[in-house]
C-alpha cells in the first residue's frame, strides 16, 4: 500500500511545482498539501474503506481547487490551468469513480459526482455517469429526469434528451412528472427549431434544404406524447396540468385549443374542470373590434362583466355537478374576488352580496364544509354582522359537534353578542367533545369568567381548569419517549396541582428505566405523601411493598414508615391502613 500512496504523490509532484512557481502557494503550504495528501492517501487506500474518507478526500480537492481560484484572481494569474486545475480534477474523479462503484445505491454520492462536474466544466463526462448511475437507479423517475433535462438544456441535444424519456416511461409508464416533462421538452424543442429557422430566414439563407418539417414546427411530436400520456393518467388534474405547460408556449395555440376542448368533453363530472373553465373566463379580454377600457371606472365595469361569466359558469357548474366539492370551488373563487382590492364601492359590494349568497345556498343544501363554516362566520363577525354569524355558528355545531373549532367560533360570537347563558353553552360544549381537544375551551372560559363572573364562579372555573392541567401533565406522561422522562418529570414535578395519578406515573416510568435510582422512587413517594398521605392509605402500602420487595430496598425502613401513617392518616384512612398492613403481614396481601 505504501508503494501505492507513494506513486500517487510523485503523480502531484507537476502540479505543486507549478503551484509554487507561479506564485499560487508558498514552498510551507506545499508542504502541508503533501502532509494532508498523504493521510487522505492512506484511508482511502487501506483494506476497511469508509465512505466518510472518501467525501473527506473529495471535499479537500474541492476546498483546494477553490482556494486556487481566489488566488489567481487575487495576483491576476490566468495561466497553466491544465497542468493544476486540470490535473486537480482529473484525480476528484477518480476518487468518485471508485466511491460510486463501492456504494452503488447511495443516491446523494451519486448526485454530487453529477454536481462537481457541473461546476468545474467536466461535461463530457456527465453522459457516462448519468448512464451508469441510471442502470442502477432505473427506478427513479426524477434521475431520468434530471439526465433528460441536462441533454436538453447544456448539451442541446432534443434526441438523446427524447431517447432518454422514452427508456424512462418503459420502466414507468404510469409516471405523471415523465410525460409532463417529456411534453415540455417537445415543446421546447419546437420553439428551438423555430427560432432558428426565423434567423435563418433573416439572414436570407436556404432553408429548404434543412430539415424543418412543418408538422414538427407544429408541434406534432408534443401532440403525439400529449394523447398518449391522457390515456394512460385519466384525471383532470393530470389535464390541466398539460394545458399549463402547453400555455407557456405561443406557437402552441392550436394544440392548447385541442387540450381544452377535450377536458370539457372528457372530464366533464370534476369539479377540477369546471373550475378552470369559470375562471378562464376572466382572461378573455374584450371582442375583436371592441375599444379597450381606459377609465378606472371603465376598468371596473369590465372586471365586474367578466366575474359575471364566471359566476354564469359556477351556478351551470352547481347545477349539473351539485357536489361538495363544486361548491367549494365556487366558494373559493368568491373569496378570492373579494379580497381583492378596488376603489370602487359598487363593485366591492357586488362581489360581498354573491359571497353571501353562494355559502348561504351552499349551507341550505347541507354541502358546507366545516372550514368554510369558519371561513363564513369570520366574513360576517369582520362585517360587524354578529347576529348573523352566532346563526351560522350554531348550525356549524349542529352539523358537527365533535369539532372543537366550531364550538369555539359559537363561544366567540356568544361573547361578542353579550349572550346571557354562556355558561351553559360551554358545558354544553364539554359534554359533545372529547376532554382531550378541549384546553382551548377551558382556557377562554376562565378569561371570559374573569372579566364577566363573580369571584367565587371564576375561583370554580380556574380550579377546573388546574385539574385540566394535572390531566394533560398524566397523558403526556403516558406519550413520552424514554429519552425525555428524566428532563420532563424535573420540568413537571414542581408544577401544582399534583394528582395521585400523577405521581404514580413518575414512579412506575422511573422503575421501568434500566439505569433504575431507588433514592429517586422514595423521592416520588415522599413528594406525594405530602400532598396525599393524611388521606390515601393505598400510597402507604405501596411505599412499604417498595422497600420489602424492590432490589435496592430498604425493609428497616418500613417500620418508620408504618409510624408516619399512623401519625398522618386520620379517621377511617387510619382503620383501613391498619387492616390492610395486618393482612400484609400474615401473607394476605
Amino acid at each position: 500500500m505504501a508503494e501505492i500512496i507513494q506513486e500517487r504523490l510523485e503523480d502531484r509532484l507537476p502540479e505543486l511545482e507549478q503551484l509554487e512557481r507561479t506564485g499560487l502557494f508558498s514552498r510551507l503550504e506545499i508542504k502541508a498539501i503533501i502532509k494532508k495528501a498523504s493521510h487522505l492517501e492512506y484511508r482511502i487506500q487501506r483494506r476497511a474503506l469508509f465512505k466518510d474518507d472518501f467525501i473527506s478526500y473529495v471535499q479537500y480537492e474541492i476546498n483546494l481547487l477553490e482556494l486556487i481560484q481566489k488566488r489567481r484572481a487575487r495576483i491576476g494569474y490566468s495561466f497553466k490551468r491544465d497542468e493544476i486545475e486540470n490535473s486537480i480534477i482529473h484525480r476528484v474523479q477518480s476518487v468518485f469513480q471508485r466511491g460510486s462503484a463501492k456504494w452503488k445505491d447511495d443516491v446523494q454520492l451519486w448526485l454530487t459526482y453529477v454536481a462537481f462536474c457541473k461546476k468545474w466544466g467536466t461535461k463530457t463526462q456527465l453522459s457516462k455517469i448519468f448512464s451508469a448511475m441510471l442502470a442502477i437507479h432505473s427506478n427513479k423517475p426524477a434521475l431520468w429526469i434530471m439526465a433528460a433535462k441536462w441533454e436538453m438544456e447544456d448539451r442541446l441535444s432534443s434526441e438523446s434528451a427524447r431517447q432518454l424519456f422514452l427508456r424512462a416511461l418503459r420502466f414507468h409508464p404510469e409516471c405523471p412528472k415523465l410525460y409532463q416533462e417529456y411534453f415540455r421538452m417537445e415543446l421546447m424543442h419546437v420553439e428551438k427549431l423555430r427560432k432558428e429557422k426565423q434567423e435563418f430566414e433573416k439572414a436570407n439563407m436556404d432553408v429548404e434544404n434543412l430539415d424543418y418539417s412543418e408538422e414538427i414546427l407544429q408541434g406534432e411530436l408534443a401532440r403525439i406524447v400529449y394523447k398518449n400520456s391522457v390515456s394512460v393518467i385519466k384525471g383532470a388534474e393530470f389535464h390541466l396540468s398539460l394545458l399549463s405547460i402547453a400555455q407557456l408556449f405561443e406557437f402552441a395555440k392550436d394544440l392548447q385549443k385541442e387540450i381544452y376542448d377535450d377536458l370539457q368533453a372528457l372530464h366533464t363530472d370534476d369539479p377540477l374542470t369546471w373550475d378552470y373553465v369559470a375562471r378562464r373566463e376572466l382572461e378573455i379580454e374584450s371582442q375583436p373590434g371592441e375599444e379597450p377600457p381606459k377609465t378606472k371606472l371603465a376598468k371596473s365595469m369590465e372586471l365586474g362583466r367578466r366575474e359575471e361569466r364566471c359566476y354564469a359558469v359556477y351556478e351551470e357548474a352547481v347545477e349539473t355537478l351539485p357536489t361538495g366539492a363544486m361548491w367549494k370551488c365556487y366558494m373559493n373563487f368568491c373569496l378570492e374576488r373579494f379580497a381583492k382590492k378596488t376603489t370602487n364601492g359598487f363593485l366591492r359590494g357586488k362581489r360581498l352580496q354573491r359571497t353571501m349568497t353562494v355559502f348561504r345556498r351552499a349551507h341550505e343544501l347541507k354541502l358546507l364544509p366545516e372550514l368554510q363554516y369558519k371561513q363564513w362566520i369570520e366574513l360576517l363577525s369582520h362585517r360587524k354582522y354578529f347576529m348573523d354569524a352566532l346563526e351560522v355558528a350554531v348550525a356549524g355545531t349542529e352539523l358537527f359537534r365533535d369539532s372543537v373549532t366550531m364550538w369555539q367560533q359559537k363561544l366567540q360570537m356568544l361573547i361578542a353578542s353579550e349572550s346571557p347563558d354562556i355558561a351553559v353553552h360551554f358545558e354544553e360544549a364539554f359534554v359533545h367533545l372529547n376532554p382531550q381537544v378541549c384546553l382551548p375551551l377551558w382556557i377562554s372560559w376562565a378569561e371570559w369568567s374573569e372579566s364577566t363572573e363573580s369571584q367565587e364562579d371564576t375561583e370554580a372555573v380556574f380550579k377546573a381548569l388546574a385539574w385540566v392541567f394535572v390531566f394533560m401533565r398524566c397523558k403526556r406522561l403516558s406519550v413520552i419517549v424514554e429519552d425525555d422522562i428524566s428532563l420532563l418529570l424535573f420540568s413537571l414535578q414542581e408544577s401544582r396541582p399534583f394528582s395521585v395519578d400523577f405521581f404514580r406515573k413518575m414512579i412506575q416510568f422511573e422503575k421501568e428505566q434500566e439505569s433504575c435510582k431507588m433514592a429517586n422512587i422514595r423521592e416520588y413517594y415522599e413528594r406525594a405523601l405530602r400532598e396525599f398521605g393524611s388521606v390515601d392509605s393505598d400510597l402507604w402500602m405501596d411505599y412499604i411493598r417498595e422497600e420489602l420487595n424492590h432490589i435496592f430496598g430498604r425493609p428497616e425502613n418500613c417500620g418508620q414508615i408504618y409510624w408516619r401513617a399512623m401519625k398522618m392518616l386520620q379517621g377511617e384512612s387510619a382503620e383501613v391502613f391498619v387492616a390492610k398492613y395486618a393482612m400484609h403481614q400474615t401473607g394476605h396481601l
